[in-house]
């Protein structure tokens, strides 16, 4: 039964840029920068059989390529920080692509997300980090801005049960096109 989510790759570049943030933060797990992802849509552990009706699906998505930038570094889990992240700015395109993701999986029947979509990318999760202690990190790396770059293709990523940080294999890929003019 595999686990699936939509994502979006993070460029080896940027992804190097990131690692540079690591570091510094008792109690930290870093992510490995190959597994630095942006995920679009949680699926979770479904059978053979959803997968394929989701990969197919998905492929019915017609959206342009559009460019992404991470700005700032925060956490989450408020008094009890859980994970530190790369916020990615909001823009149209992301919003679009993540709502369109979410409207094909109900279709499906898949439950809807419960929780508002904040993009984002995890660089460290969390365990026993005093809000302190990440706040200390914060006020020292929170200013990291990325450059732009270009998204291209959107993904269905599938990853095994685990603490969480990955691997995740790249099940199928989703070119980002401009529609055909008919």
């Amino acid at each position: 039964m595999p686990r699936l989510f939509t994502g979006l790759e993070i460029p080896p570049g940027v992804a190097q840029s990131l690692a540079t943030m690591r570091g510094g933060l008792p109690g930290a797990r870093w992510i490995d920068p190959e597994n630095y992802h942006l995920t679009l849509r949680f699926i979770g552990d479904i059978d053979g059989a959803l997968a394929r009706d989701i990969a197919g699906l998905l492929g019915r998505v017609q959206r342009p390529p559009f460019e992404l930038r991470l700005d700032g570094l925060s956490s989450f889990g408020g008094r009890k920080p859980r994970a530190v992240v790369a916020a990615v700015a909001a823009v149209p395109p992301l919003i679009d692509l993540q709502a369109e993701h979410e409207r094909l999986l109900q279709r499906l029947g898949l439950e809807p997300e419960g929780r508002k979509y904040t993009p984002h990318v995890t660089l460290a999760r969390l365990r026993d980090s005093s809000s302190r202690k990440v706040a200390d990190y914060l006020a020292a790396c929170g200013h990291y801005r990325s450059s732009a770059f270009a998204i291209s293709r959107f993904v269905l990523f599938s990853s095994r049960s685990s603490v969480g940080g990955g691997p995740y294999v790249v099940e199928a890929a989703y070119p980002l096109a401009a529609a055909e003019l008919r």
